[in-house]
């Protein structure tokens, strides 16, 4: 059993390179410390329309967006209870993507699955295939954007274009530790819901997940009986359109840091945002080429977590453990099966090429490289 450890407050700070949460501005964090007020103020419509707009116009979308207390996680659970009535199709290819099965038939849902190989990549001929293959209908196909587990990302542009041509079938995109990091044109690729946490390449405090729905998402909710009560798109939207608030009390302060991020995002741009993750991981990668080797499969590395194979055999934990000891700074260990057999640097959010190129720096003085 679990036993109490106490909080003491007094911990070395570390810089942060793990699949998330990531490093956050100064004034984002300072942001969440102004004095509190209440959720029903004109004050509150104005944070969480701003909010939301926003994102809209970050991510160059004009389906709606829902932001809610809750991390991405909350939106597997909604997407299903809202979209799913009897069958869906999951392309499984690392933990996340298989624990997105999982919470599905954990509600009742027939599951399909589409199963790959740990570090190999959804294919859409793959999902056409399964699709007309299949003795009905599916209601939804999911798809995992950014495989972190793994450091694979699906081509999910690719796959939605598939998706699209069954319009009785919605598709669904878990984003948790790729949108923010990762451009994708969401309207322009039949995405139905997408989702994201703002822990990861957003680089904002966790305890927010973001979700873009389509009308025609929206539309199949209202026609089923078992939609999610606190994720529920009706409830949601509707009451942003009547309110322009949360049908919930939301995490106020956690909100306040939102709109102070979103606003070096739009700075930055969506485009220019993605080129700079792009640039993180293409040294990230070249570094672990010359070190090690890549895990995910050749053309479908992740632009925000790249999972390196541990070819040279290096203790993992250890070398964790002194890197963070030693620089204050921390990065992961492989995920599950994969643990002493990989490791991931998360180079999302905040981080540029040279402040990835410090933490490279020092794992290679700590394994002696």
């Amino acid at each position: 059993m679990t036993k109490q450890r106490e909080y003491t407050d007094d911990y070395p700070d570390k810089t942060l390179y793990i699949p998330g949460p990531t490093e956050v501005r100064e004034d984002v964090t300072e942001a969440m410390s102004q004095p509190m007020f209440g959720h029903r103020m004109d004050r509150m419509t104005d944070l969480y329309t701003t909010i939301v707009e926003d994102t809209k116009d970050f991510l160059g979308t004009d389906n709606d967006v829902i932001v809610l207390t809750a991390s991405g996680t909350a939106f597997w659970e909604a997407s299903t209870l809202n979209l799913v009535e009897d069958r869906m199709l999951v392309p499984t290819c690392g933990s996340f993507s298989e624990r997105h099965a999982n919470v599905a038939e954990r509600l009742g849902k027939d599951v399909d699955r589409l199963e790959y190989e740990w570090g190999a990549a959804v294919k859409p001929d793959d999902v056409r295939a399964a699709i007309e293959s299949a003795d009905a209908d599916y209601d939804v196909v999911t798809c995992v954007m950014n495989e972190s587990s793994t450091g694979v990302r699906n081509p999910i542009e690719e796959i939605g274009d598939v998706v699209a041509e069954y319009p009785d079938t919605y598709f669904v995109v878990d984003a948790v530790s790729a949108l923010g990091g990762d451009y994708v044109d969401i309207d322009a690729h039949g995405i139905d819901v997408i989702f994201a946490s703002t822990q990861k390449a957003f680089a904002m405090p966790p305890g927010l997940a973001v979700c873009v729905v389509s009308e025609d998402a929206y539309e199949r909710e209202l026609a089923t009986d078992s939609a999610s009560w606190y994720g529920g798109f009706q409830r949601c939207l509707d009451y942003y359109d009547r309110k322009g608030q949360t049908h919930s009390t939301p995490a106020i302060p956690v909100m306040l840091a939102y709109r102070e991020q979103m606003t070096h995002m739009l700075e930055e741009g969506h485009r220019e945002r993605a080129r700079r993750h792009r640039e993180m991981a293409e040294y990230t990668r070249d570094w672990a080429r010359e070190h090690f080797d890549l895990f995910p499969e050749a053309g479908y590395e992740s632009l925000t977590v790249s999972c390196i194979e541990n070819t040279r055999g290096i203790d993992v934990a250890a070398t964790i453990d002194a890197v963070a000891e030693r620089y204050d700074m921390v990065f992961s260990n492989g995920y599950g099966a994969i643990g002493e057999e990989t490791f991931r640097i998360g180079h999302m959010g905040e981080h540029t090429v040279e402040s990835i190129r410090a933490l490279t720096d020092a794992i290679e003085d700590v394994a002696g490289l």
